[in-house]
């Protein structure tokens, strides 16, 4: 019986062809190769003044600034947050400071830290103007992603003028926690943690995810953390909302793992010759801090609660 070649190479070509149309080869997805929901990126103690520190630069950091805003500049970023203490002391100090952060082309979002109340009391009420805030804690949205921007100066002996009524009330809360707690530190006041168990309990009801932002630490319980870190741990502890808290203050940065949500402290700019920033891409099951000069990289799972 002879064999028609031709008519049985055209078969094995259909056969080949078929087996791709029915079983596609794929290659092995990476982290790269998919896109994520969205980036942010964010800043930890720029701490600018035009002083002398043997520990810190600070007259380098309009420098590293100026130099992190024209590499942000080139990314698709939703916001760019600075998580507090923009200045070090002097109110002349965010004229420098901020028209270098407003050539970002993301906008910018802004955390108060307990440097910069390290002006003059006749500016301290000014301070959340000064940096755009039209309140001292606030939340904003990207997608089906919650922001909650806390103030852990809200309760502390630095953010208010001298003789003021909260001024006073804080110290009367200082002295009620025992009068020995570092004074560079602050805290979440009553109302503000109403405000919170609403907010965490409405983004839970709608299916979002929730990042939290403040300057101190709340996790892990230190010497930098906020007066009453445990407070606010253990309100977060009851919604499985919560994904990550990023925060600054503690210069040599931090991490914990608590109960499923991350506490993550970034690195402070002013420290070094180098600079510290991140960037952080969100995806439905990580969070990727890809870090820049002194700051470290991580890729933080968000696992079911």
């Amino acid at each position: 019986m002879s064999l028609d070649r031709s008519k049985i190479k055209a078969e094995l070509v259909w056969s080949v062809i078929t087996l791709l149309v029915i079983c596609p080869v794929k290659s092995q997805p990476t982290k790269d190769s998919i896109q994520p929901l969205f980036k942010f990126a964010a800043i930890a103690d720029c701490q600018y003044c035009d002083c002398d520190g043997m520990h810190r630069q600070y007259r380098l950091s309009p420098y590293k600034l100026m130099s992190c805003v024209e590499d942000l500049n080139t990314k698709d970023l939703t916001h760019v947050v600075h998580l507090g203490d923009f200045i070090d002391k002097g109110w002349e100090s965010f004229d420098v400071i901020i028209p270098i952060m407003d050539g970002l082309k993301a906008p910018v979002r802004h955390v108060l830290g307990n440097h910069d109340f390290s002006v003059a009391d006749e500016f301290k009420d000014r301070v959340p103007k000064r940096l755009g805030l039209k309140q001292r804690y606030y939340d904003f949205a990207v997608g089906k992603w919650r922001f909650l921007v806390l103030d852990t100066n809200d309760v502390s002996l630095y953010a208010f003028p001298e003789g003021s009524r909260k001024a006073k009330s804080s110290r009367k809360i200082y002295d009620s926690l025992g009068g020995d707690l570092p004074e560079y530190n602050g805290g979440v006041g009553e109302k503000q943690l109403e405000w919170l168990a609403r907010k965490l309990k409405k983004a839970e009801s709608k299916g979002e995810s929730v990042i939290l932002h403040s300057h101190h630490p709340v996790y892990p319980f230190t010497s930098h953390a906020a007066w009453n870190a445990e407070e606010v741990v253990a309100l977060i502890e009851e919604f499985e909302c919560v994904i990550a808290y990023v925060n600054g203050h503690n210069h040599d940065g931090a991490y914990g793992l608590k109960k499923g949500v991350h506490y993550l402290t970034l690195k402070g700019m002013v420290d070094t010759e180098e600079t510290s920033y991140s960037v952080i891409s969100v995806y439905p099951d990580l969070l990727r801090v890809e870090g820049t000069g002194r700051q470290d990289d991580y890729f933080l799972e968000v696992s079911p609660r």
